[in-house]
């Protein structure tokens, strides 16, 4: 396997593919961070205003990876991932034009759909990968995917300094921005004709119903329910958060109108689920034990993706203010150290997946590594200004390691759930991590980051004790064939011996 990244052959140049279309996801996701002083200054926000702004930018990411979980499983990912490249460019020039604070909220809020491209690539991955495999597969996939967040926070800078100099003025910013939806939308054309959707001979496998994530029992169904209103939770969090005082994007009656259209919401999406798996809650439908899963277990899963990538879009977002306020640098210096942390995701995604591959029990590394995120955020709890600099980062890049670890981790076990569901799960899955994002920066904004670094860390150790009591083994975790048998891992086999072709058969 790790031999063969260095091909451009087969399924890994689909992976390589597949990776940089999630980078450039991530880069147009980001990509305010990195000017948000500049902006403020230019614009006259508030710090309450760009606090918020930075939350607004992951809300649609959370029923965004849940619909676009929908639309990859019946349309595939070669269409779903190159419609959403193509798509950025609209919130990307929004966010570019933008003259005031409204503006930018409703800019950010459309750039959510654009983070919501992850999940998409990990059914790409999953069908290219056997599940002995898919654990480093879906970590490269990740980890280079989010070091996006990196390239967002280095390069752009430099292409506004770039754009400066060109005598763009003020609005190199703007440049900078604008920039990343155009890249996005050529490679969405380009990946549209370099992919596609699984190996010679292997069956593209979708739901045998739309419209909502198909569970196998009616206690699941009852459990998937529950588990829905927190999605819808996390967006009234932000209905209520963007009608404070401080803010006032929203009155109070308008909050209380998009409270009850969220129920509305929430109700339709019931009832939808509800028209899917209606014979199975009823006792009408029995699945053969080969065709049954446990929604508990993917509700663990979501659980370890709040811990895991929720903690980090929250750290990402605050920890360029914490070291400036807490060691009195420089805007520029505490921003470079802060960008270690998406930095490390290149080596801890991959190697949680990696591990969970050699380990032989995926359980047990999904239990031990959000322990570490646990022990480790509770360490960074107590940092401050009497620390040593250099100890601080590595308690920092202590607790990445782990909370990047923990998504690898994650989705080493995501895809193995149930095959022909994997778009819908991984879409519940991620918008559980932009939940904990959400929830994790509204206790940020109103306390401060000992209680931030608290509550992950406490969260954090709660999940590894019910991943060790509840989490289950996935059948068929370190299988050496894909479900279809050795013909399809023949198949994809010949596929890694083929030279670079462009294949439009999917078309």
């Amino acid at each position: 396997m790790l031999k063969g990244l260095w091909s451009f052959q087969g399924r890994y140049r689909i992976l390589h593919l597949t990776w940089f279309a999630f980078f450039l996801t991530f880069v147009c996701w980001f990509n305010f961070a990195p000017f948000a002083t500049v902006i403020g200054k230019e614009l006259s926000l508030s710090p309450e205003q760009i606090k918020t702004i930075a939350i607004c930018n992951l809300a649609l990411t959370i029923p965004a990876r849940i619909i676009i979980g929908m639309l990859l499983d019946r349309f595939g990912p070669k269409v779903t991932f190159s419609t959403l490249l193509i798509f950025a460019l609209v919130p990307c020039l929004a966010t570019a034009l933008s003259q005031d604070f409204n503006q930018l909220v409703l800019s950010r809020l459309l750039m959510g759909i654009v983070g919501a491209g992850f999940v998409v690539g990990i059914r790409m991955v999953s069908e290219w990968f056997p599940p002995k495999e898919i654990g480093i597969a879906e970590g490269i996939y990740g980890g280079w995917g989010n070091f996006g967040a990196f390239g967002a926070e280095f390069a752009l800078p430099s292409v506004a300094l770039a754009a400066g100099f060109l005598g763009a003025g003020s609005s190199n910013w703007r440049l900078a921005i604008a920039l990343t939806g155009i890249i996005s939308a050529i490679y969405g054309v380009i990946y549209y004709k370099t992919v596609q959707d699984t190996p010679a001979g292997v069956t593209y496998r979708k739901p045998k119903r739309n419209g909502g994530l198909e569970v196998t029992s009616a206690k699941s169904f009852y459990a998937m329910i529950a588990m829905n209103f927190g999605l819808i939770f996390a967006l009234g969090l932000l209905a209520w958060r963007l009608a404070q005082p401080a803010i006032a994007f929203l009155s109070t009656s308008q909050m209380y109108v998009i409270w009850f259209l969220l129920a509305g919401l929430y109700a339709f999406q019931t009832y939808k689920s509800w028209q899917v798996n209606r014979e199975t809650v009823a006792g009408q439908k029995i699945y053969p034990p080969a065709e049954r899963y446990e929604f508990r277990q993917v509700a663990l899963l979501e659980f370890c993706y709040i811990t895991s990538f929720g903690s980090e879009l929250a750290a990402v977002s605050m920890l360029p203010a914490f070291f400036e306020n807490t060691f009195a640098l420089e805007h520029v210096v505490a921003g470079m150290i802060a960008a270690s942390y998406p930095f490390l995701n290149l080596v801890s995604r991959p190697s949680g997946g990696l591990i969970s591959d050699k380990f032989g029990s995926r359980k047990w590394t999904m239990t031990a590594v959000t322990a570490g995120i646990g022990l480790s955020y509770l360490l960074a709890r107590g940092i401050n200004q009497s620390w040593p600099i250099p100890l601080a980062i590595a308690v920092t890049m202590l607790s990445a390691y782990f909370a990047q670890a923990g998504c690898g981790a994650t989705y080493g076990i995501v895809p193995l759930i149930k095959k022909e569901a994997t778009g819908q799960i991984s879409g519940n899955v991620g918008a559980y991590g932009n939940f904990g994002g959400v929830v994790y920066l509204t206790i940020f904004s109103l306390t401060d980051a000992p209680t931030l670094f608290t509550t992950m860390g406490v969260s954090a150790l709660i999940c590894a004790s019910l991943c060790g009591f509840f989490l289950k083994e996935p059948k068929g975790s370190f299988a050496a064939h894909y479900e279809e048998g050795q013909a399809s891992q023949q198949s994809v086999e010949a596929a890694d011996s083929m030279p670079f072709v462009i294949d439009n058969r999917n078309e």
